[in-house]
């Protein structure tokens, strides 16, 4: 038999505590579409009806009431859980688990992420890059994540309820090792005219504001690699393999961690959002991410 999605578990018990789709899913912020949906889904896999419509509202079936009281039982084992294991790791410390999308800069991230540490030493952060935009909104939705980190803003009309929030813009610098940077410095930006080009992967923001860039100005570099992980495409930028795009507020990090050098700056705006499913950011870890970034990274 298949594994029991917990989260559809969940969906159930807070239907049965809150008494119609419509309340439950503004608590869990998601439509009341996509979790009927689930919920159907996990009745067809039990086999068995969870509830019946009493005028407006939904009652527990007899399994349905089976259902709740191991529901219940699971929850209150699993916050007993965490509890225990958060007093062992020494009390007061904030958990924040975060989404970070391969393409960001990884210096970047690293600065937004240690200033936060430095504004607030509670916290315990946890990064995953397990994922896409899609998956990680996901895993938001349903609490595995408490932010997550994207150079996109999440478009409207998603089945997530979730909010954007611009942690900060910067312009973009072209860099590449010493002696290409040198040979192309000087007639920039048309010295990019042929020259060897890494790009991030097409579903990056900055891949598609880059080819209107190029298009714009009419340049045609010769793109030789297109590659999702930030950090592979810079060790390929420092081997000497060509000339990559980073935000300009990364130039003095990457030229000291890379030996790398700018071969010239343009106004193509690059942008990191943190997304979360609150209007009003009150988790202090996340509070401390976007204060920190706005203030320390992107001031």
């Amino acid at each position: 038999m298949d594994r029991l999605n917990y989260h559809h578990l969940q969906y159930v018990w807070l239907i049965a505590h809150e008494g119609t789709v419509a309340r439950a899913a503004e608590r869990l912020r998601l439509t009341p579409s996509t979790l009927s949906s689930q919920i159907h889904l996990l009745q067809d896999k039990l086999g068995v009806e969870l509830f019946e419509r009493r005028g407006r509202k939904l009652m527990l079936t007899e399994a349905g009431r089976i259902a709740i009281h191991y529901a219940d039982e699971i929850f209150s084992l699993g916050q007993e859980m965490q509890e225990n294991l958060s007093s062992r790791r020494g009390g007061g410390q904030v958990r924040l688990v975060v989404g970070v999308l391969e393409v960001l800069s990884k210096p970047m991230v690293h600065r937004i992420l240690d200033a936060a540490f430095a504004h607030d030493p509670r916290l315990h952060i946890t990064c995953r890059e397990d994922g896409g935009l899609e998956d990680f909104l996901a895993a938001l939705a349903a609490y595995e994540l408490d932010v997550v980190l994207s150079d996109a803003p999440a478009r409207p009309g998603l089945p997530v309820r979730v909010f954007n929030h611009l942690l900060g813009e910067s312009g973009t610098s072209f860099l590449a090792a010493p002696s290409i940077a040198r040979a192309l410095r000087r007639r920039f930006p048309h010295s990019l005219n042929g020259a060897n080009m890494l790009m991030s992967g097409k579903k990056s923001e900055s891949h598609r504001a880059l080819r209107q860039w190029f298009e714009s100005e009419g340049l045609k570099p010769n793109i030789i690699g297109e590659i999702d992980d930030s950090a592979m495409l810079k060790l390929f930028g420092q081997m000497g393999r060509g000339v990559f795009a980073a935000p300009s507020v990364d130039d003095a990090d990457l030229a000291w961690r890379y030996r790398v050098e700018v071969v010239g700056r343009a106004a193509i705006r690059q942008s990191v959002y943190a997304i979360t499913t609150e209007r009003r950011i009150r988790h202090p870890g996340v509070a401390a991410i976007t204060q920190r970034a706005r203030q320390a990274v992107f001031s």
